[in-house]
């Protein structure tokens, strides 16, 4: 009874640990939450986790329950020192009932740990790297029951991954520029001949190391040169087939044991990728949650256990029954999540066998694959990723949507590549036509090294911008924001200068999470951000949600067309609950920075005055309850819609400031949806009506002493952020790793020129001509 209570309430204590890494926001803030659950659950007096440093011998306390938290970041030892180091030294677990009396322990007298009896330790290993030590301490004298030591040691296996994968996470900087860089210089060389290409893919053998060109799926744009990794080819088939079978009892236990593992790995892969990149991105992991708690996959590898396969065999069987029902579809999306159910076979029998090794790149290298999958993407270190191409795969695979997030050229589809490339070959990929160059000739690396240095004194030149303002040549200060989404996005706003947020997307934040957060749990966040940002000012969005955007546990009606039906503003008015809590988190957080708010998809004054006298009633609900908000918080709406553009100038009286959201303002006014590629052609930024609406609605706001500020990928080219300077914007709000090219542009032009350029441009009748024009322009200004 006492053994099964034990592994019941080990079995929570895992599961909450699963909701904890998806609802911290830093490595910091998990390790905080698992501490004090584990205390709290071992019912122990101290729960501590050290981490070892880079030099492989150096551990820091890194977080804490019960010792004083002032320690935590202070307290460093040798592995040769205390018992904590004796856990590493020896790389077991170490129980001791009366610590102070052991010969190896250590005091410290800023933990004040002397009132702390019994001492047990256990190491932090992630495959066979070491990584640090938990340590759990009680007052009284005790003997830990093994039903705890397995609990605290598969929470270790769990603590030592997440630290792994945390240490991985580091800025996305800038790979547009770069790719957008490359991708016109290729075309040039291309142009003056400079690269003759082979026609006909990749079915010419490659002699020695002679220059080849083969050709592929472009599955993410971009341009790219390197030495190339071969990602260990990973198949568990053989090690399945030897395994001996043990009793069926045992063997489903294996299989749950794994399939935990497996799920807690998972839950990791999703919130890093959420962070990283988009909720959308990280859906990818969800999907494979859901089919790692399917009733018919779990029942299949069940069956097979009882029928007297061993758990991997078992899960080896019944992946494959999965991967050949996917690719006898039609479609290519379904055939392609036959790369889906692979990877949770893959990772599932590694977490059985151990057998799996992790692919660490020492160095920046261009990945060559049979094939790669979701997890790779997540576990790679991508700031040492220079390009992708494999045999397999398509645009639809996950790996390609997520190499496509984060900006990593990639040529997927090309047969026998792993039988043409080796590893000491010299690859170029051309991410935009799908071409890659294997053993390129001198003329073309020569052309490639020049474009290299090119690239890197552009690069410096940037770099020097950061902390300069965005002024023109004849002095006039123009603002440039960051658009954010995820707590991730602040340092790397700041660190390409941004000004401020004039974008912050609260429903990222919602996507992440079970159910919709409370007022509280909302303020926490906003304070984050805004105590991210300093004195500077942060513009936050209230709940955007529907269209394209969807919460897993928010239903919405079926609707023929979501992108014209119950979105954004809609919902919230709707749904004044959920509208109201936002409302107040914001509320509450706003003494901690310069918030102003802004609402999505107004169309008319009647919306606005019904959200002003809303957002009255949750002032005066704080005021009554004594809480400290900005009063005089500023606010204002997004122009995305035909509608707000021609009454621009009855909707500006009811706010404090504009801001243009040209993504869905080109969608809206031209019924053209960006995310369809049959009516891409007519998605369009340079279309005269797109281009008057801006003018409209800046003529609007300088009329009536109001700011009015745009963003989207429009302001992102430095061409169009001079044309709409031109047309009155001075307050742009965009992709942060954008804002150092856009400020370059700003600080060589005068506000003279760009008004003459818009003036030009407003007296043109086709988009064709206007982006001639815009070309010609910005091959003049050398931009």
């Amino acid at each position: 009874m006492v053994e099964a209570r034990q592994e019941t309430l080990g079995l929570r204590t895992l599961e909450d640990i699963s909701g904890l890494i998806l609802h911290s926001h830093d490595l910091q803030e998990t390790l905080d939450n698992i501490v004090t659950l584990v205390a709290r659950r071992m019912g122990s007096d101290v729960c501590s986790i050290y981490l070892l440093e880079d030099d492989g011998e150096t551990l820091r306390l890194a977080a804490t329950k019960g010792l004083s938290r002032s320690s935590v970041g202070k307290i460093t030892m040798k592995t040769s020192e205390g018992l904590t180091g004796l856990v590493m030294e020896q790389k077991g677990i170490v129980a001791i009932e009366d610590a102070p009396a052991h010969p190896r322990y250590k005091y410290f007298r800023e933990t004040k740990e002397e009132k702390f009896l019994s001492f047990l330790g256990i190491p932090l290993f992630e495959r066979k790297t070491p990584v640090g030590v938990i340590v759990v301490q009680t007052r009284e004298t005790r003997v830990f029951t093994p039903a705890e030591i397995s609990t605290i040691t598969t929470i270790a296996y769990q603590i030592a991954s997440i630290v792994i994968n945390a240490k991985l996470l580091d800025s996305i900087r800038r790979k547009e520029e770069e790719r957008a860089f490359f991708q016109q210089e290729l075309e040039r060389m291309k142009a003056a001949g400079l690269i003759k290409e082979e026609k006909g893919g990749s079915t010419r053998k490659k002699k020695g190391r002679q220059p080849l060109s083969l050709i592929g799926i472009a599955a993410s744009p971009g341009f790219c040169w390197g030495k190339v990794y071969v990602l260990s080819q990973r198949s568990n088939n053989a090690g399945v087939e030897l395994e001996s079978v043990l009793p069926r009892e045992e063997e489903r236990k294996r299989f749950q044991v794994a399939l935990e593992k497996t799920k807690i790995q998972t839950l990791y892969m999703e919130k890093r990728v959420g962070d990283m990149l988009s909720k959308e991105d990280a859906s990818i992991f969800h999907t494979h949650l859901m089919i790692m708690e399917d009733r018919g996959f779990l029942a299949k590898v069940t069956d097979l256990i009882e029928g007297g396969a061993s758990a991997g065999r078992a899960v080896r069987e019944a992946v494959e029954n999965y991967v050949q029902a996917f690719a006898r579809m039609d479609d290519p999306y379904l055939r392609e999540r036959s790369a889906d159910m692979e990877d949770i076979g893959r990772r599932i029998i590694s977490a059985l066998d151990g057998s799996d090794r992790r692919d660490r790149l020492r160095e920046k290298r261009i990945i060559v694959a049979r094939d790669i999958f979701p997890s790779d993407m997540a576990t790679l270190d991508h700031e040492k990723i220079l390009g992708i191409i494999t045999e397999k795969g398509d645009v639809t695979s996950h790996a390609a949507i997520m190499a496509r997030s984060l900006g990593i050229p990639a040529v997927l589809g090309l047969p026998d590549l792993l039988k043409q490339i080796g590893l000491r070959d010299d690859v170029i990929i051309d991410g935009n036509s799908g071409h890659i160059y294997l053993n390129p000739d001198d003329k073309i690396r020569g052309e490639y090294e020049r474009l290299q240095r090119d690239h890197g004194v552009r690069q410096r030149e940037l770099e020097e911008l950061r902390d300069l303002p965005a002024e023109t040549t004849d002095g006039v200060r123009v603002s440039l924001k960051a658009n954010i989404g995820l707590l991730s996005d602040i340092r790397v706003a700041l660190a390409n200068g941004a000004e401020g947020v004039g974008l912050y997307r609260t429903e990222f934040p919602f996507m992440t999470r079970k159910a919709f957060p409370g007022r509280i749990e909302q303020q926490a966040l906003y304070v984050k951000i805004l105590e991210g940002f300093a004195d500077l000012p942060v513009n936050i969005r209230t709940l955007d949600i529907g269209g394209d955007k969807g919460l897993p546990y928010f239903t919405y009606p079926k609707e023929d067309n979501p992108f014209m039906g119950w979105r954004s503003i809609r919902v919230s008015l709707d749904q004044q609950e959920i509208f109201r809590e936002q409302l107040a988190g914001i509320l509450l957080a706003s003494p901690h920075g310069k918030a102003s708010l802004m609402f999505p998809m107004v169309s008319g004054v009647d919306e606005i005055r019904t959200v002003k006298g809303i957002l009255a009633d949750v002032k005066a609900e704080l005021e009554r309850a004594g809480k400290p908000f900005d009063h005089s918080i500023r606010t204002g709406i997004m122009v995305e819609l035909p509608a707000a553009v021609q009454i621009a100038d009855l909707l500006v009286r009811e706010v404090d400031y504009f801001s243009i959201g040209t993504n869905d303002l080109i969608q809206y006014t031209l019924a053209a949806d960006r995310n369809n590629p049959k009516v891409k052609q007519y998605y369009d930024a340079y279309h005269p009506a797109i281009l008057h609406s801006i003018k409209r609605v800046a003529d609007v706001g300088r009329a009536a002493g109001k700011p009015v500020s745009l963003c989207g990928e429009m302001a992102a080219e430095p061409i169009n952020a001079l044309l709409l300077l031109g047309l009155g914007i001075t307050d742009f709000s965009l992709s942060a790793p954008y804002i150092p090219l856009v400020k370059q542009a700003i600080r060589k032009t005068s506000l003279a020129f760009a008004r003459e350029m818009a003036m030009i441009v407003l007296t043109m009748e086709s988009s064709r001509d206007i982006r001639t024009y815009l070309m010609e322009q910005q091959a003049a200004l050398g931009i």
